[in-house]
């Protein structure tokens, strides 16, 4: 496989957390406990996991975030510089703990996840603020929805107003977003259920995630990809429309599926890639994330991606 042509600069604005990660046969129900058999720390956020994705196939990173001052965040600043992202915009919370998650995945490998945001939730304006030299130097700034929601507009604006791509995974999702943010978005990168939040719209099919798509792009998100799991993805906007079927693979774990689908298409993008183009390597990123347990482990570098062309 060649390598890119030019090397994406990325920044992304977002959260980090400690994954405490339980493997189970079966997902609890309310009220029932289920024995489990592994257990694993990891280090996770979508913000960190989608810069460790964009790192880990070539792109130069940024990281803005906040993370405590004890050894969680400790953790978090080593293992991001393990990666070669640049942690310089990552601020250390004197007050509150590093953010964790707690993590159930089942035989199946689907999960469910329960976050406490610590400093993550302290993330500000401020913060985003002082990442402006990074920011401008970006091809590409990649959001999601862990961190204060007045923190993503601000990068949303800045991103925009510098001429970066600005690509904002919605997760989690709790209602509609705001038209302001969404006309600073140039890709919007839902699952099924989140872009049925966002758009009031039904969850279920091809038919249902188009009617919510087009809806979102009405309300301002300029190009909106709907990721289907293992009916891949849903692309409608104002460069392509269409769908990019997922490739066949035994899924182990989805934690961090949407994540390397992010992560990838922030860095062809930035490598200059057709929108289109750039969603079926994603695509082709996050088939392999899913047949890997964990979070950051899971995810792929360059040479174990097909080139998705």
């Amino acid at each position: 496989m060649t390598g890119p042509a030019r090397r994406s600069k990325i920044v992304v604005v977002g959260s980090s957390n400690t994954d405490f990660v339980v493997r189970v046969p079966d997902i609890p129900s309310p009220g029932e406990t289920v024995l489990g058999s592994t257990f694993a720390t990891v280090a996770g956020g979508k913000g960190a996991n989608q810069a460790v994705a964009a790192a880990r196939l070539g792109a130069a990173v940024t990281f803005v975030a906040r993370v405590g001052s004890d050894a969680w965040g400790d953790a978090a600043l080593q293992a991001c510089a393990a990666e070669g992202i640049n942690t310089e915009y990552m601020v250390r919370d004197p007050e509150t703990p590093s953010g964790v998650a707690l993590i159930a995945v089942d035989d199946r490998g689907e999960n469910a996840i329960a976050v406490a945001t610590g400093a993550n939730g302290r993330l500000s304006s401020a913060d985003v603020e002082a990442a402006l030299p990074a920011i401008r130097e970006a091809d590409v700034l990649v959001l999601q929805l862990e961190t204060p929601l007045d923190a993503v507009t601000r990068a949303a604006e800045l991103g925009a107003s510098e001429g970066a791509r600005v690509i904002l995974n919605p997760a989690p999702a709790s209602g509609p977003l705001d038209g302001e943010l969404l006309r600073s978005v140039s890709v919007l990168t839902p699952n099924l259920g989140e872009a049925a939040v966002l758009s009031g719209r039904p969850p279920g099919g091809s038919e249902e995630a188009r009617s919510a798509a087009r809806h979102l792009r009405a309300h301002g998100a300029a190009n909106v990809l709907i990721t289907m799991g293992e009916r891949g993805v849903l692309l409608e906007g104002e460069e392509a429309s269409g769908e990019i079927e997922a490739p066949s693979v035994q899924a182990t774990d989805t934690t961090a599926a949407g994540d390397a689908f992010t992560g990838a298409l922030a860095v062809a993008l930035g490598e200059g890639r057709a929108l289109l183009d750039a969603a079926r390597f994603a695509v082709q990123a996050a088939a392999v994330s899913v047949t890997r347990p964990g979070a950051q482990p899971s995810l792929p570098t360059r040479e174990d991606v097909p080139d998705g062309t």
